[in-house]
C-alpha cells in the first residue's frame, strides 16, 4: 500500500496548489484500479494537469529541486560515462556538476536506488534533479553525437586491428562464416554507426556501392547525394551480411536481388528502414531508406503552399465525390500530399480506406491495404473489394494501368472522393495519361476534380543565405512571371556549421493546382494536348511549377538555381502577363 499512500499523498498536494479538484482526482483514481499506472501519469493522460505543475508536486512531496530547462546545463563529457542502457532503464542522466557534485536529471523519484550506481560510475557524490521528460529524451537524442566516433573514425579502427584488412576479398575470407563474420563487434558498431550517423544528417537512403577496389557509403539528404566515407573492399561482404541479418534476409544468397526492412529504436524513436540489395559487377549493392516514425504525417498547412493554393486545396478535398490527382516524379512528396489531405478530412463520421505499395506509414483511424501482387491483390483488385466496404474517401497509392484508372473513376462517380497519384511532369499531362490509358475524355472531365502538381525544393538555412541581384538572363530563363522581380533581391546558398556547409536545409513544396474548370473540360473534350490544356489554365489563372518556385525564391525559401533544377522538365510555352 507504500506506492498507492505516496499517490494519495501526491494527489492531495495537487488539490491544494489548486491543480486539479476531488472529482478529477476521483477520476484518476477509479481509472488507477484499472489501469496501474502511477496517478501523475493519469493527470497527464487526462489533460487534467501540465508536466511543470507535475514537477511542483513531486519535488514537495519527495524534498528534491526540480529544474524546467536544463539544455544549456549539459556537459556530454558526463553523459558517455553512463550506458545508454541504463539511462533509458532508469531514466536517469548526469548533466553537469555544481561545486563537485553531479547533478542527475531524473524522472521517478519513488526509486532512487539507481543513484548509488551512478555515484560509483562518476566516483564522486550526487545530487537529483526533478526534470520534464523531454529534457532527458534530448539527452538520449545526443547521445551519439556525445561519441566522440563516427562510422569514418570506426573504419579506421577496423583496418588498424586488422593488418590483413587491406588483402583481396578471396584471400580475407574465404576460409571464414559470413555469418560469424557479420556477428562481430566491430562490424556491428559501424553499421549502427553508418545509419545513426544518417539520421542525424536527416538523410532519406543510405546508398552502399561496390567498386572494384573500394566500397562507397553515400547519404541521400535533401534529395542530393553526398558521399561520406569509403569502406575497405575487405570489409564489403561482411557490411552486406550484417544488413541481411537485420533485414531477415537470405545471407547465403548473393545472386539475386533481396528486399526487406529493419525495425530499430533509435534514442527512444522509432526507425522503420527498408533495405534493397541488388547483385552488380562489384558484389552486392545495398540501399537503405529510412523511414522514421511521428516524422511523416505534418499537416496540410505545414506542405508549403502559398495561401492561394492552400485555400484552394483546402476547399477541393472537402467534397463529397470525385478523383483528386497528385502528379510528380518519385520522390517528389506525392505521398505526403496525400497523407496531409486525408488528415485534413479525417473525422470519426466518415469511412476512410486505402490501398497503398508498401503502406509506409500507419495512420490512426484509416483503414490500410497493403498489394501483394503476387497473390492477385492488385490495386484494381482491392479498389474493388474496397468499394463494398462502404468508404466515404479513398486513397488509391498509384494509378498505373487501365483497369485501376476504370475503378477510380467509377468510384468517384458512384459518389466517393478518391485521392491517388500518377507519374507525370506536370498536372495537364495527367488528363492526356487517363486518356492514353482508355479512358474516355467525358468520363475524365466528369470525375476529376483538381490536379496538383508538386516537386520538392530545397530550402535554404536561414542561417548563412546571402542576398543578390540575379540578373536578367536569370530573370529571363523563370520565364515571363520573373520580370514582375526585376531589380529585386533573391538569395544564394553560403553553407555554414549549421547546415554542414550545403547552404540548404531542409526540403518544402513547389505547387502547380489546376482545378478542372468548364474550359478545361470543354478543351479536353475537343482533343487538346497537354500544352494546350496548360496554355488554358495559365489564361484562367493557374501558376505554374515555375511560377509558384519563383515567387518562393524572391522571398527567400529557396535559391533561383534549385527552382530552375527541378523544373527543367517543364513545359515552358510563355504566354503575356
Amino acid at each position: 500500500m507504500a506506492e498507492l499512500n505516496e499517490d494519495m499523498k501526491l494527489g492531495a498536494i495537487l488539490c491544494r496548489l489548486g491543480h486539479v479538484n476531488d472529482e478529477q482526482l476521483q477520476e484518476a483514481l477509479d481509472i488507477q484500479e484499472v489501469r496501474k499506472k502511477r496517478i501523475g501519469e493519469l493527470l497527464l493522460e487526462l489533460e487534467y494537469i501540465d508536466e511543470e505543475a507535475l514537477l511542483v508536486a513531486l519535488s514537495e512531496q519527495f524534498d528534491i529541486p526540480y529544474s524546467l530547462n536544463i539544455s544549456d546545463d549539459i556537459e556530454p563529457s558526463l553523459t558517455v560515462k553512463v550506458p545508454i542502457a541504463f539511462i533509458k532503464q532508469y531514466e536517469m542522466v548526469p548533466y553537469c556538476e555544481v561545486d563537485g557534485v553531479f547533478q542527475i536529471a531524473i524522472r521517478n523519484p519513488v526509486d532512487l536506488l539507481p543513484l548509488e550506481d551512478l555515484r560509483m560510475l562518476l566516483d564522486g557524490p550526487v545530487s537529483p534533479v526533478l526534470c520534464r521528460e523531454a529534457a532527458i529524451q534530448s539527452v538520449l537524442d545526443g547521445y551519439f553525437d556525445s561519441q566522440g566516433e563516427n562510422a569514418s573514425e570506426m573504419i579506421d579502427t577496423i583496418v588498424n586491428d586488422d593488418d590483413e584488412a587491406v588483402f583481396s576479398l578471396d584471400e580475407e575470407l574465404s576460409d571464414r562464416d559470413l555469418l560469424d563474420l557479420a556477428n562481430e563487434a566491430p562490424i556491428i558498431k559501424l553499421i549502427n554507426l553508418m545509419i545513426s550517423g544518417a539520421i542525424k544528417e536527416r538523410a532519406s537512403d543510405i546508398h552502399v556501392e561496390p567498386f572494384e577496389r573500394e566500397v562507397i557509403v553515400r547519404y541521400r539528404v535533401d534529395g542530393i547525394l553526398y558521399s561520406k566515407f569509403n569502406v575497405p573492399k575487405s570489409q564489403h561482404a561482411a557490411v552486406v551480411s550484417r544488413v541481411k541479418i537485420m533485414a531477415n534476409l537470405n545471407i547465403a544468397e548473393q545472386r539475386l536481388p533481396q528486399d526487406g526492412r529493419i525495425k530499430i529504436l533509435l534514442s527512444g524513436k522509432e526507425i522503420d528502414i527498408r533495405v534493397s540489395i541488388i547483385p552488380i559487377q562489384n558484389g552486392e549493392r545495398i540501399v537503405m531508406r529510412i523511414l522514421e516514425k511521428g516524422n511523416f504525417l505534418i499537416g496540410l498547412e505545414e506542405l508549403g503552399m502559398a495561401s492561394r493554393d492552400y485555400n484552394t486545396m483546402d476547399k477541393i478535398i472537402r467534397n463529397s465525390h470525385g478523383i483528386v490527382l497528385v502528379t510528380g516524379p518519385t520522390g517528389s512528396g506525392k505521398s505526403t500530399t496525400l497523407y496531409a489531405s486525408l488528415q485534413r478530412v479525417l473525422s470519426p463520421d466518415i469511412n476512410v480506406i486505402t490501398v497503398e505499395d508498401p503502406v509506409e506509414y500507419q495512420m490512426s483511424g484509416v483503414s490500410q491495404i497493403e498489394v501483394r501482387p503476387k497473390i492477385g491483390l492488385t490495386f484494381a483488385s482491392a479498389l474493388r473489394s474496397i468499394l463494398r466496404q462502404d468508404p466515404d474517401v479513398v486513397l488509391v497509392g498509384e494509378i498505373r494501368d487501365e483497369e485501376t484508372a476504370e475503378m477510380a473513376v467509377h468510384a468517384s462517380l458512384t459518389g466517393h472522393l478518391v485521392f491517388s497519384t500518377l507519374h507525370t511532369n506536370d498536372s495537364a499531362g495527367a488528363i492526356t495519361r487517363l486518356i492514353n490509358m482508355g479512358i474516355e475524355p467525358f468520363l475524365v472531365t466528369s470525375s476529376t476534380i483538381a490536379i496538383i502538381a508538386q516537386r520538392l525544393v530545397r530550402r535554404l538555412c536561414p542561417s548563412c543565405k546571402q542576398s543578390y541581384l540575379p540578373n536578367a538572363e536569370a530573370l529571363n530563363e523563370l520565364g515571363t512571371h520573373a520580370q514582375q522581380y526585376a531589380g529585386k533581391e533573391a538569395f544564394l546558398p553560403v553553407g555554414c556549421d549549421m547546415c554542414s556547409t550545403r547552404g540548404y536545409a531542409g526540403r518544402s513544396g513547389i505547387f502547380e493546382m489546376m482545378a478542372m474548370t468548364p474550359a478545361i473540360q470543354e478543351l479536353t473534350l475537343r482533343g487538346g494536348d497537354s500544352n494546350a490544356i496548360k496554355r488554358e489554365a495559365r489564361k484562367h489563372g493557374m501558376f505554374s511549377l515555375r511560377d509558384d518556385g519563383t515567387d518562393k525564391a524572391f522571398a527567400g525559401h529557396t535559391s533561383i538555381e534549385e527552382v530552375l533544377r527541378v523544373t527543367r522538365d517543364e513545359f515552358t510555352d510563355e504566354l503575356p502577363q
